[in-house]
């Protein structure tokens, strides 16, 4: 038996998944990225804030997932083009830790959690293009799905 993958049609040549008899269902994805700013850069923090001479770290971050999740369709193959509904970015410090968590809502034939992990993503990469002046002993970390629902399956991690 041939295996037929959900990208590749017949011929051998990427499709993009046709969602054209799914239902319109209320979807959300929340994602989650974590990043090590390390010693250096905690201690240029004052409170929750942390403003560099690129300006304000994290507010310019929230604003860099948001623009990205909008955007996730131009940077993955097969991703449809969606009008997100809401997109939430909250990114709090945990101890040498930024914690970006995000969630993306739409209603629509096809999920938004490309569009949350793109949210999370892009948001760490903000946060260490703005920081490395500071210090280049950040690390990404983690990357990961936390919840979704309306589609098939739910998942929460």
């Amino acid at each position: 038996m041939k295996k037929q993958f959900t990208h590749i049609d017949a011929t051998g040549n990427p499709q993009m998944v046709d969602v054209s008899d799914k239902k319109i269902t209320k979807r959300l994805a929340r994602a989650q990225a974590t990043i090590f700013l390390g010693k250096e850069i905690i201690a240029r923090m004052n409170g929750n804030e942390l403003i560099t001479k690129k300006g304000p770290v994290f507010q310019t971050a929230i604003i860099a997932g948001v623009m990205a999740a909008k955007k996730t369709h131009e940077l993955i193959p097969f991703c449809h083009a969606l009008n997100l509904e809401d997109c939430k970015i909250k990114i709090e410090v945990r101890k040498q830790r930024a914690i970006i968590q995000t969630e993306s809502v739409i209603t629509a034939k096809t999920g938004v959690e490309m569009e949350a992990l793109t949210a999370a993503s892009i948001s760490a990469l903000t946060i260490y293009d703005m920081c490395k002046a500071l210090s280049h002993d950040m690390v990404i970390e983690e990357i990961k799905l936390m919840e979704k629902r309306g589609g098939k399956k739910d998942f929460k991690r």
